[in-house]
């Protein structure tokens, strides 16, 4: 039987912020915001976990009201100016909330969409199978400051005429063009309606653009996160409304080309690169976005993690692939594909991997019905399993645990509860917590973890069993809480059995720096199996290898 290495290589802890101790001090700082946000919020509706989803909503909010605000403008020359005078004074009706939310909303959405990216550059989620989102995130930062900046033309007020010559002057930086493009706005008279109609063809071509990419974005992923709960999207957009009749956007005096527009109120979120470039100049400007995009383009290429070797795929073993579906359900990156029959078993499918999508996080291993340590072969090989940490070393880990613990409770002779701690490579090092009376293993993922191991521990010696991952709702695989939560509930297969007592179970979740959490549940956990009638807290008959499981167990 294979023997099981207790971890594998951790991408956090000491030496990662010896390494890199900016990303440690970004990671450490948006940890820290998680904390005050999960007490505000709780952590499944945690909004500075939710900053994909946030931008999404926000996305949608800027598409209703630009449609709507849309139906009143006049897209010519003369009568734009005028007609965003009209919408402010909300001729057509509420439409000057409506230009205030569409601001608002724009402006909270290219600053989550930054935001975003910074959070997952700083939780190292941009190698390996991550790279594509990452990438197509850069992207997506371009597209969505040019959809915000071509709104600002339309309006065609100083602060349009300050922003439109200052982009033309930075693109006249390059010799790109025979002609200034800047030289096109030195008076009013060059400013025709086909110019607005050019405006009115990039303010909706662009963000359509924006929405592909962002479709694009999220399709290696399974259920990715594009909407927020209820109680965040509604108040969210209570804010947006409540700032907009607080604050309603206005615009300045009407552009006039021929002027230069001074006591300008800017706005940051879109044109604080104008005023860098004029600080310096536009050369330095093109020198920081050039570097920036640059930096962020091959991060996922020559960085510290995508340097480090990348975990190996999920291998399938057809003797013991029955064609089930679980592990294609399951996987948060949608890497397991059901393909048709290639041994001549029964069974229409069978499970295939896609090496380039797989993270290697064991959440497949955990849905396989044939991960069940009550099978009596000698070495447990499954239909599904991970070469780095298979779930046949897990079950030789959980053995020699508990093997060590039942036989220090006979040498103490103690009643203290014996307690299994499962816990996840990329959270606490669970390990720490091995004691007489606590045994302790890692796996992958905490899904990694089949239910019946459960089972099987409270058989085999063990009075509790606490799962143990990362923080609330911060999964480093994305689905791996979700999954296991709904296993032990009995709501997703395979599931915990009826038969096992659920007050012998427990989940914590807990970060790397919550090692005091989770000492704390560890204890309170030992306290409350401590109080159990000593009929409830007796371990079960020992399992024999020949007693199997219900595969839909």
């Amino acid at each position: 039987m294979p023997e099981a290495q207790d971890t594998v290589p951790r991408t956090g802890g000491a030496d990662a912020r010896a390494r890199e101790p900016l990303r440690s001090l970004a990671r450490a700082l948006f940890d820290r915001v998680d904390t005050y946000f999960d007490a505000a919020f709780g952590a499944r509706a945690n909004p500075w976990r939710l900053l994909g989803a946030l931008a999404w909503y926000l996305f949608w909010i800027v598409a209703a009201t630009g449609i709507y605000v849309y139906a009143a403008f006049d897209t010519s020359a003369a009568g734009a100016y005028p007609s965003v005078e009209r919408i402010t004074a909300n001729a057509w009706p509420l439409s000057g909330l409506a230009r205030s939310l569409h601001r608002y909303a724009s402006d909270a959405f290219i600053l989550l969409t930054v935001l975003h990216l910074a959070r997952e550059w700083a939780h190292r989620r941009y190698a390996h199978v991550q790279r594509f989102a990452w990438l197509t995130g850069v992207a997506l930062l371009l597209f969505v400051w040019l959809s915000g900046i071509g709104g600002y033309w339309l309006v065609w007020d100083r602060l349009a005429q300050f922003s439109i010559i200052a982009t033309t002057e930075w693109l006249d930086a390059l010799p790109l063009f025979s002609e200034p493009l800047a030289a096109n706005f030195d008076a009013d008279a060059r400013i025709g309606d086909r110019f607005f109609s050019l405006l009115i063809f990039l303010h909706i071509g662009i963000p359509l653009g924006t929405l592909a990419l962002m479709w694009v974005h999220v399709q290696r992923l399974q259920r990715p996160a594009t909407q927020p709960p209820r109680v965040i999207a509604w108040g969210t957009l209570a804010a947006l409304v409540l700032l907009s009749i607080a604050r309603p956007v206005t615009s300045d005096a009407p552009a006039a080309l021929a002027e230069v527009p001074t006591n300008l109120a800017l706005d940051w979120f879109y044109l604080a690169p104008h005023v860098i470039q004029y600080a310096w100049s536009p050369l330095a400007l093109w020198s920081i976005v050039g570097v920036a995009t640059t930096v962020l383009v091959l991060l996922p290429y020559l960085s510290r993690a995508a340097r480090e070797p990348r975990r190996a795929a999920a291998v399938v073993q057809l003797a013991n692939c029955n064609g089930c579906r679980r592990c294609f359900v399951d996987c948060p990156y949608n890497a397991v594909e059901m393909v048709s029959r290639t041994d001549g078993r029964p069974h229409p499918f069978q499970a295939s991997v896609r090496a380039d999508l797989c993270a290697g996080c064991g959440i497949c291993a955990g849905a396989c019905p044939s991960s069940t340590p009550f099978r009596s072969v000698a070495e447990l090989v499954t239909g599904i399993d991970l070469p780095q940490k298979p779930v046949g070393a897990a079950r030789a880990t959980l053995e020699r645990e508990l093997a060590r613990i039942v036989a220090s409770r006979r040498a103490a002779a103690t009643s203290s509860p014996r307690i299994l701690v499962v816990g996840c490579d990329e959270s606490i090092d669970v390990i720490a917590l091995r004691s007489p009376d606590t045994a302790a293993m890692t796996l992958l993922c905490a899904a990694q973890l089949p239910p019946s191991f459960v089972e099987y521990a409270l058989r085999s010696g063990a009075d509790g069993v606490l799962v143990t991952g990362c923080r609330e709702g911060d999964c480093v695989w994305r689905l791996g809480q979700e999954w296991t939560t709904e296993r032990f509930a009995g709501e997703r297969a395979p599931k915990l059995r009826a038969a096992v007592a659920r007050e012998r179970v427990r989940i914590a979740w807990a970060g790397r720096q919550d090692d005091a959490q989770l000492a704390a549940a560890l204890e309170a956990f030992r306290a409350d199996l401590g109080s159990l009638p000593a009929h409830a807290r007796a371990t079960l008959v020992p399992p024999k290898r020949e007693q199997r499981l219900d595969a839909s167990a």
